[in-house]
């Protein structure tokens, strides 16, 4: 099988998707694998067991496009040696709709996950490729391809190199111009960290621009191959975001889960443009991240009590259950609570509740009982009593005002 790990290298290569290549009895020979699937989503081992015995019952012209029950696609070859099965080479997880955060919607609540988790799946499901159904078709079409016959070793043809002429008298103005080029640079990221730790978008949006022109004037890092210097100052970026976030409070797990994302995107992003954009995306997300998960302002006590009601709020939430796990007095807690947020851990609580019942409500097809059990209320009327007392309409009227 060693000629198919190579195969299996070239695909990833030149994709980046994740790619792996098993044996007959479903065991990884080799993998590619940048996504850590999230743990509610459990592992595709299995996945492999029953896509071998598809490929086995079909033709070996034939790919196998398969879609599990949490929307994650994959696209199988088998691998045949003189109309004998082998293994199997697959590539994903990939999507096929944009509409990421109703394709979470959907998933949560068909396979019953943990409201808790929504950011972080969200931004796993943003970190995947996502395929048209033409692009689908041609990986199936390549692998088969790639799949039907021995493999050929090739060798490169190669022009021959020109010695640049050096002029030391204009290396020594393009050091001086650099030099106030990484000052100017470490100026306006500095100020665009602290922007984003205080979760300024309107901040940000000013200096990202001027970042954006230094962050370009870098492109010759890697001589010859702008792209990659690029991409390497988008990597130290994704990285002065996130340090700049985890400042304001933001848990860790929502800040690996969009670093994460981010590091992958920037690897698959092919131009200078596309990298431009990418950047204006990553610094205004980071910024919404803290906006919405900042605790920093909080006192320790509050700030875990916190974390750990965002983290499980799909879940049973009480005072006495947040003093427990947290391991302090319960009346302690109440008082600090109060005095660093302004309110009650229950009121906080369905606060937080509230806001997260509204985006199923403006998916406008799911049932008022399952967002209700979905965001942690146990009863209907008391989460139809609670919503109108915090926006000061019904559920319902909510959900059809979203509609005009």
């Amino acid at each position: 099988m060693e000629e198919y790990i190579k195969i299996s290298q070239m695909v990833h290569s030149i994709t980046k998707m994740d790619v792996t290549l098993n044996d007959r009895d479903g065991n990884t020979l080799f993998d590619s694998i940048h996504h850590s699937i999230p743990v509610v989503l459990g592992h595709p081992d299995d996945e492999y067991v029953h896509t071998n015995e598809i490929l086995n019952k079909h033709h070996s012209n034939q790919y196998y496009h398969h879609i599990n029950p949490y929307g994650l696609e994959y696209m199988a070859v088998g691998i045949w040696r003189e109309h004998s099965f082998y293994g199997s080479l697959i590539i994903g997880p990939f999507i096929s709709s944009i509409l990421v955060i109703d394709l979470i919607k959907e998933i949560m609540i068909k396979n019953s996950l943990p409201i808790g988790e929504r950011k972080q799946l969200e931004q796993f499901y943003q970190s995947l490729p996502v395929l048209s159904e033409i692009e689908s078709k041609y990986i199936g079409e390549l692998l088969v391809n790639l799949c039907s016959h021995e493999y050929i070793n090739s060798g490169q043809i190669s022009s021959n190199t020109i010695k640049p002429v050096i002029n030391y008298d204009q290396l020594k103005i393009t050091i001086e111009e650099n030099k106030d080029i990484i000052e100017n640079r470490y100026h306006h990221q500095n100020k665009l960290m602290d922007a984003i730790t205080k979760g300024d978008r309107a901040e940000v949006q000013i200096l990202i621009d001027s970042l954006i022109d230094v962050f370009v004037g870098f492109s010759d890092r890697v001589p010859g191959n702008p792209i990659r210097s690029s991409k390497n100052m988008a990597f130290v970026c994704n990285t002065l975001y996130r340090v700049a976030a985890e400042r304001s409070g933001v848990h860790p797990v929502y800040l690996h889960n969009i670093s994460e994302r981010f590091a992958i995107v920037i690897e698959r992003t092919t131009t200078i443009p596309s990298l431009k954009k990418l950047m204006f995306s990553m610094a205004n997300e980071y910024c919404d991240l803290v906006k919405s998960f900042s605790t920093g302002h909080y006192s320790p006590i509050v700030k875990t009590a916190v974390d750990y009601i965002l983290l499980n709020l799909g879940y049973p939430i009480s005072l006495t259950t947040i003093a427990k796990q947290i391991h302090v007095n319960p009346s302690h807690l109440s008082r600090k609570f109060k005095e660093d947020t302004g309110m009650n851990i229950t009121d906080f609580i369905n606060q937080k509740r509230v806001g997260e019942a509204k985006l199923y409500l403006q998916r406008g097809n799911i049932s008022m009982t399952d967002i209700a059990f979905m965001v942690g209320f146990n009863d209907l009327n008391y989460f139809s009593k609670v919503f109108k007392k915090l926006t000061s309409v019904t559920p319902s009227q909510y959900a059809k005002k979203r509609k005009l």
